[in-house]
Order: C-alpha cells, then sequence, then structure tokens
C-alpha cells in the first residue's frame, strides 16, 4: 500500500474472522505475529511500520506519522472501527492511534506496553543484565563494535532472549526469522520523541478515553510493570490481567 505522503507500507490480512490490527513492537523493527494463531474467529491486519521489514526504507520517523501510518492501514483493509492490539513499542503506537481517532477503534489490546513515563529505563536495564546472565560478555562485545549482519541478528536474538522465562533461544530465533535490518534511524527519533512527551499530558488524555482497554502483563516482564500503573489509573475503561511466570 501507499501512503498519503508516497511511501510503501507492507501490509497483509489473514484469517475470515473478526479483523484485529495488530501493532509490532520495535521501534524498527518489523512484524512478528505471523506465528499467532487466533483460530478462525478473528482475521489479523499486520503491517511492518514505516522504514522497517518489508516496508519502503525511508520516513519521515514521528509520532505523528506513524500514528497517521496505522490509520492508513485501518482504511487500506476497508474497516471503518477496529480491535487494535500492539505489543512493547506498538502496544505504546496503538494507544496513541486510540487517543487521536477514538471513533475508529472498538478497543485497545495493550500487551507489555512501557507505560506513560520514563523512569523504568534503569529497572529494566538491571533486570535486562540480570536476564542476560553469562552472555552478557558476548552482548557488549557486539554492542561495542562495528557488526556485519550476521553479527547483527546475532545481537538481536542475544537481546530478545531476554524477553522469555522459558525457550528463551528458541523464541527469539523465531523473531528473527525470517531476517531484516533494524532501522536504528527510526528507533532513536521515535524513541527521542517519547521521551520528550510528558507523563502528565498523556495521563490528562486517556483520562478522556472512553475506548475500552485490556493491559496484558507478564509478570516476570523485564520491562518494570509498575510503569504501566499511571495508565491504569488514568484509563475510565481498563481490565488489567497479569500473566504468572511469563515475561513480554
Amino acid at each position: 500500500m501507499i501512503t498519503d505522503d508516497g511511501r510503501e507500507l507492507w501490509t497483509s490480512a489473514t484469517g475470515r474472522g473478526e479483523p484485529i490490527l495488530c501493532c509490532h513492537g520495535g521501534p524498527g523493527l518489523w512484524d512478528m505475529f505471523d506465528t499467532l494463531d487466533l483460530g478462525s474467529r478473528f482475521r489479523l491486519i499486520r503491517w511492518d511500520q514505516r522504514g522497517a521489514g518489508r516496508s519502503e526504507p525511508r520516513g519521515p520517523y514521528t509520532l505523528g506519522r506513524m500514528v497517521a501510518d496505522v490509520d492508513a492501514v485501518r482504511e487500506e483493509h476497508g474497516l471503518d472501527r477496529v480491535p487494535v492490539l500492539g505489543h512493547s513499542w506498538g502496544a505504546q503506537l496503538g494507544l496513541l492511534y486510540a487517543l487521536a481517532y477514538p471513533e475508529r477503534v472498538s478497543a485497545l489490546v495493550y500487551v507489555s506496553g512501557v507505560g506513560l513515563g520514563h523512569d523504568w529505563h534503569p529497572e529494566f536495564k538491571r533486570n535486562f543484565e540480570r536476564a542476560l546472565g553469562g552472555r552478557r560478555a558476548r552482548w557488549a562485545e557486539l554492542r561495542a563494535k562495528d557488526r556485519d549482519e550476521a553479527e547483527e541478528r546475532e545481537l538481536a536474538v542475544l537481546q530478545w532472549t531476554a524477553d522469555f522465562v522459558t525457550d528463551g533461544d528458541r523464541h527469539a530465533e523465531a523473531m528473527a526469522t525470517p531476517w531484516f535490518p533494524v532501522n536504528y534511524e527510526a528507533n532513536a527519533a521515535l524513541s527521542e520523541e517519547m521521551r520528550a512527551t510528558p507523563e502528565r499530558e498523556l495521563v490528562e488524555a486517556c483520562r478522556a478515553l472512553t475506548v475500552p482497554v485490556l493491559i496484558i502483563d507478564g509478570a516476570a516482564d523485564i520491562r518494570p510493570r509498575w510503569a504501566v500503573d499511571s495508565l491504569e489509573r488514568a484509563l475510565p475503561s481498563v481490565t488489567r490481567v497479569r500473566l504468572p511466570g511469563l515475561c513480554s
């Protein structure tokens, strides 16, 4: 599909049931919902966000542009109002889309999101390094050097193993297959813009959101779950489910 500013986005629809628009994690990564099986009741609307995966590797990379892309994907698939499911950064993107276009979102599923503030980073870093264990030295070595494509993939797989309590190697390998280059420019630009957005502004916006929201947490997630508490308190229509023994 082509956006209104002329960028090409990869998108796909699988299944025959009720549509769900999926926003993948990142920023700068690609859709990893291809193994998600929701049965015959649902139709998954998937896409690679601008600049990454099978989409055209061009910006601009702003939160407003990303929200507009979500709406373009919705329109491309002929949907008036749709449930949105977002994971990690995609949960934040789904929330921003619901805040911008509440009349076009019937429900939001907010999976392993990072909340509205930014104080969680130091605890996340400690949890991440602890989860890496003996692999931390190799991770640090890869981070510090100029990497070829194979080493880029190795670094990503190492990082993603920390997102799982069990079978981290298998799950991380699946996430990295197929492999696409990570868009670090998009990651840096969007992360910086998110950090510049005051938490109080997002809290005020969330208080007026009437879209029902389901927050799903893994109790062992290396992203501290308390970071999502202010979001839960701000939302008028919210259910929160915490899954014991699970990460993201």
